[in-house]
């Protein structure tokens, strides 16, 4: 079996661009830095055999929606393939007079745009979903139901949202590992919600 370089020029690029877009930015609840999160899921990815372009959009995944990085540099730098999967990924988090728009309508329209998503994408989201579902769980069992007052929507909300995810990667990606690993984490998620419901 013939191997690639472990060695990448494109991601480690990616790696700079992301930590220095969130350098100022922290985690909600366990206020770790955020770059924590896009590094973890572009490792989800490798390890799963994804190819260094989706790991290369789970690093950016985040810096358009969240930093107003131009979704047009990412393209430029990083190629097409890499810009279609971050743009199809991120929210659009205010409107048109700057106002943030909520929570329900952005998670709707995620699950919309996810629905004829590619592959790779798909998988990028399932990775973000894992990493994102194994830290709340870790941190409820930290801070107990406290957790919540961080956030925008209660924990049913949350667990609802990732249910759904759960059922896209099923059907893009059938029973691949990260879809059975993504499983788990929102099976664990559940029940440490439940754990600690007051």
């Amino acid at each position: 079996m013939e191997r690639g370089e472990g060695f990448s020029t494109a991601y480690e690029e990616a790696l700079r661009l992301a930590v220095v877009a969130h350098r100022q930015q922290k985690r909600k609840g366990n206020g770790l830095p955020y770059i924590i999160h896009p590094i973890h899921v572009s490792v989800i990815l490798l390890r799963h055999g994804f190819s260094t372009e989706a790991a290369i959009a789970g690093l950016l995944h985040d810096v358009v929606e969240d930093q107003d990085y131009e979704l047009a540099e990412i393209t430029q730098q990083f190629g097409p393939r890499v810009g279609e999967m971050v743009d199809i990924l991120s929210e659009r988090k205010r409107n048109d007079r700057g106002e943030r728009r909520p929570w329900v309508v952005r998670k709707r329209e995620t699950i919309e745009r996810m629905e004829t998503a590619s592959r790779e994408t798909m998988a990028v989201k399932a990775a973000d979903t894992l990493h994102n579902a194994h830290s709340f769980s870790e941190d409820l069992r930290r801070e107990g139901a406290e957790l919540w007052r961080h956030f925008n929507r209660g924990p049913q909300h949350q667990l609802d949202y990732y249910r759904s995810i759960v059922e896209l990667s099923e059907k893009h990606l059938g029973r691949h590992p990260l879809v059975e690993e993504l499983i788990g984490a929102v099976d664990r998620l559940a029940q440490a919600i439940d754990e600690t419901a007051s």
